[in-house]
């Protein structure tokens, strides 16, 4: 009886850990659609997840008979966790603009809804005076506007606020053609993300207003910075491909210092992620490869690509701009007949930016200027010297 209890017992921890991981992936699970079987899963384990999540990050989670949502708060201001498309383009100011209003539009549309119409609900909007004065304009004249409204829309699919019922968003894009789709009131209403509701904010100023509604009053007492301390730093291990004591202030590496185990701990047992302590700070690695947006490395040409770079940072430590882009083009050329065509074909100063914007959004590089400068996680791609075993010579990339 006991054998049966504990492998009772561990399914039922396997089943909790894999509905956290679910909403780690994707914040917003709906009773229908591929994530039904992960909702059902949150919805059983709800009140231990909650419990978890309240003590270690301070995230708030909601679940209901259609949508479980996890309100998560990164910590800082990391700008590699924008929106990306469907091609891995990140979302522009005025794609931002017209997600907001969209999902106002929805907020107060019925139970469907075509694309044009959304469209031009959306436009509507944009005719108060202040999108002008701040230079938002948008009028759907031309594919480009098109293309965003269409990329707005595919986000809204991902998500389940919309559900395709009829038509296709690229003859959107392509002809204006239209299409239709059915509205999930449940999922739009659990989209706004505020710790008050904006209307019983009523400072005048918007920057102010944003700051209101969004942050939470802190009590300045030993508990409560203990416990702040105890979040934020979770949420990073959690959230940050690389957590580095250098980022760190007196309190918090204190604070990690006696506590390092414990977190770490924490978050294995509830995620089943894997410290990795280095001298220089901690990344939570998961082996099942998948609780990440971005991966390093990657199959396929822009993966390589990206590793081939890293790979030479790694030895240099610094690269302007401009020598990254000759990089680039000596390995297309080299690479030519393992890459293909369509990578080679693209400009050169496109695909570099775009392999160091993923080593940027694994904390692996930084950007100053035109330069691009290694962080000390990058070493774990740098070539070793060659080692000779039997008549075989042998590189790796240094533990």
């Amino acid at each position: 009886m006991n054998v049966l209890a504990s492998a009772v017992e561990e399914s039922r921890e396997a089943e909790r850990r894999r509905a956290l991981r679910a909403l780690l992936v994707q914040p917003v699970l709906t009773a229908r659609g591929p994530g039904e079987a992960d909702f059902r899963r949150v919805r059983r384990f709800e009140a231990d997840l909650r419990a978890w999540l309240d003590v270690n990050t301070g995230w708030r989670l909601t679940v209901d008979t259609s949508v479980a949502r996890l309100h998560k708060r990164v910590a800082g201001t990391d700008a590699t966790r924008g929106i990306a498309d469907h091609r891995r383009r990140s979302f522009t100011r005025r794609r931002y603009v017209l997600l907001a209003l969209a999902l106002a539009v929805l907020e107060r549309s019925g139970g469907q809804i075509t694309l044009g119409r959304l469209a031009e609900d959306v436009i509507g909007e944009l005719g108060d005076p202040r999108f002008a004065a701040a230079g938002m304009e948008f009028t759907l004249v031309g594919r480009d506007e098109r293309a965003d409204m269409a990329a707005v829309v595919r986000l809204l699919l991902l998500i389940g606020a919309l559900r395709r019922v009829e038509g296709d968003e690229e003859r959107f894009v392509d002809t204006g053609a239209d299409a239709l789709y059915d509205v999930e009131h449940g999922v739009v209403g659990v989209m706004l993300q505020t710790e008050y509701a904006p209307s019983m904010v009523t400072t005048a100023d918007a920057e102010t207003r944003l700051a209101a509604v969004a942050e939470r009053p802190f009590t300045d007492t030993d508990d409560a910075r203990t416990r702040a301390l105890r979040r934020s730093l979770t949420r990073r291990l959690l959230d940050d491909p690389v957590l580095e004591y250098s980022s760190l202030t007196e309190e918090e590496l204190t604070y990690l210092t006696g506590q390092r185990r414990a977190i770490t701990d924490r978050i294995t047992e509830a995620t089943g992620l894997v410290a990795e302590v280095r001298a220089e700070g901690i990344a939570m690695l998961d082996p099942e490869d998948a609780l990440t947006d971005v991966r390093m490395p990657e199959g396929g040409a822009p993966g390589h690509l990206a590793l081939l770079i890293a790979t030479r940072l790694a030895a240099v430590g610094r690269m302007t701009r401009d020598a990254v882009i000759e990089h680039t083009n000596e390995l297309c050329d080299s690479h030519a007949t393992v890459w293909g065509s369509t990578i080679r074909s693209r400009p050169r100063a496109e695909l570099a930016d775009e392999a160091v914007g993923r080593l940027r959004a694994l904390g692996l590089v930084q950007i100053d200027g035109q330069n691009v400068a290694a962080r000390p996680m990058l070493s774990r791609f740098r070539l070793g010297d060659p080692r000779v075993s039997g008549t075989a010579t042998l590189t790796g990339a240094t533990p």
